[in-house]
């Protein structure tokens, strides 16, 4: 098939496609930025450039891009059998063994799983559950769910109400009614960096306080990613979620674990929640899962929970896709190659170190404000020439700087007056010199 203009994509892109979180009428003034291919930690975009890739995606492509074992998996299966729900008392085989392989590798009890599309629909899925759970153990009033500022748990109505960026609440009236706001431990963003444990401490406080006042007899679950990704990579003092954990467990309050973008190797672990042992009722997972290479996610439920739902008769709800065989596949070639490759063990011993050092060789930047990440995540917030001070909501410094960052060939991304970095998990430490040396570059063009 003969390859259309990159005008004529362009004219057909302005017409037609609505793109997620986009302000439509600056990316066509600009030109929509087209990607083409991709292999190991790079892509090339519209005019043949090659850029590192240091989003993976976004925050998913954790085996680099132009995976053959991926790829020949989910052609042998959609040869085999393309799809076949699991409702009806029937599913196939590689839902099965996705189950049982997310079974073996989660943190010890939590063993069954219901699969989904997105992250999104994966954490909509744990709301239902927790609200059937705690209907059928005989606590109906238990129906409020507590999130953090700075939490990004979805885009759907109920999994927007508890992301806590204004840009994805403001704009549609929400949240809805039950959903209550706790502070996160977002220490630099409140002018306390200096004091972080003591800031996260008072956060605690704080969330106990809000529990009081809802009343714990109301409150159902507390949604929770181990490091907060899209509010801009807020990684908590050691013992600060086993802390909140305990406070869920005092109050008969579920605790679950978003681990979109967490799980399946970027931490050093296969979860977080293994890492810093925070034995959740629920895991909520997606992204890492295929490594993006097609939409799944899965929702895992510890044994207490699932059993009390299986007792409760048919469970109305599921999706045309859950568990569709064909990225079940996908999942389980993924997986083989995060095993086989030790992927995990090496950004906890290799990788994550090397990386997570380079990134704070720029803390010194005239134009960095702080530097913070974990495994292969990180982030760098920024500060105008004028000072902190001088910061407003529309200073956009993130937008700016990842501008730069691409220019100097690689990709970034931008939040508020931050930038975030996660890489595929296959990186070499020559590709994060080249990643950070991009960084600088475009910090060093910042303030022009």
């Amino acid at each position: 098939m003969e390859r259309l203009s990159l005008d004529a994509l362009r004219r057909l892109d302005a017409a037609h496609l609505i793109h997620p979180f986009t302000d439509s009428a600056q990316l066509h003034r600009d030109g929509t930025r087209i990607i083409r291919a991709g292999s190991g930690c790079t892509v090339i975009d519209e005019t043949g450039r090659e850029l590192l890739d240091g989003l993976a995606g976004l925050w998913c492509v954790n085996v680099g891009y132009g995976r053959r074992e991926i790829a020949d998996a989910v052609q042998r299966q959609m040869l085999e059998l393309a799809y076949y729900p699991s409702f009806f008392d029937t599913t196939t085989e590689p839902a099965i063994l996705l189950a049982a392989k997310l079974a073996e590798l989660a943190p010890p009890g939590l063993r069954r799983v219901f699969f989904g599309n997105s992250g999104s629909d994966a954490n909509e899925t744990a709301l239902k559950l927790v609200r059937a759970y705690q209907k059928l153990r005989g606590t109906p009033r238990k129906t409020k769910i507590v999130t953090r500022s700075f939490a990004y748990h979805g885009v759907t109505l109920a999994t927007s109400s508890m992301t806590g960026l204004p840009a994805c609440t403001d704009p549609f009236d929400l949240p809805l009614p039950g959903f209550v706001q706790v502070p996160g431990p977002y220490a630099y963003g409140a002018g306390r960096e200096s004091e972080a444990e003591e800031y996260a401490a008072a956060c605690l406080r704080e969330t106990e306080r809000i529990f009081e006042r809802e009343d714990p007899a109301t409150i159902a679950a507390m949604f929770v990613e181990p490091v907060q990704g899209a509010g801009g990579v807020i990684v908590p003092p050691p013992g600060h979620l086993s802390a909140l954990r305990d406070l869920c467990r005092r109050h008969d309050v579920l605790f679950v674990a978003d681990e979109v973008i967490t799980a399946f190797g970027r931490m050093g672990d296969w979860f977080a929640s293994s890492l810093w042992r925070l034995a959740p009722d629920l895991i909520v997972t997606a992204k890492g899962l295929t490594s993006g290479y097609l939409p799944l996610a899965a929702t895992i439920v510890s044994d207490g929970v699932a059993d009390v739902l299986a007792a409760g008769g048919v469970l109305s709800h599921g999706y045309t896709y859950t568990a569709h065989p064909t990225p079940c596949a996908a999942a389980l070639a993924n997986l083989a190659i995060l095993e086989r490759e030790q992927l995990p063990a090496r950004v906890r011993d290799d990788i994550g170190p090397y990386f997570q050092a380079g990134l704070r060789e720029l803390a010194p930047h005239r134009a960095v404000g702080e530097v913070r990440g974990v495994g292969l995540m990180g982030a760098l917030d920024l500060v105008p020439r004028e000072g902190r001070s001088a910061l407003t909501a529309t200073t956009l410094l993130g937008l700016r700087a990842a501008r730069l960052v691409r220019e100097q060939g690689a990709i970034v991304r931008p939040i508020r007056n931050l930038i975030a970095l996660a890489p595929p998990l296959i990186i070499e430490r020559s590709e994060i010199d080249r990643l950070l040396a991009a960084v600088a570059r475009a910090l060093d063009r910042l303030w022009d």
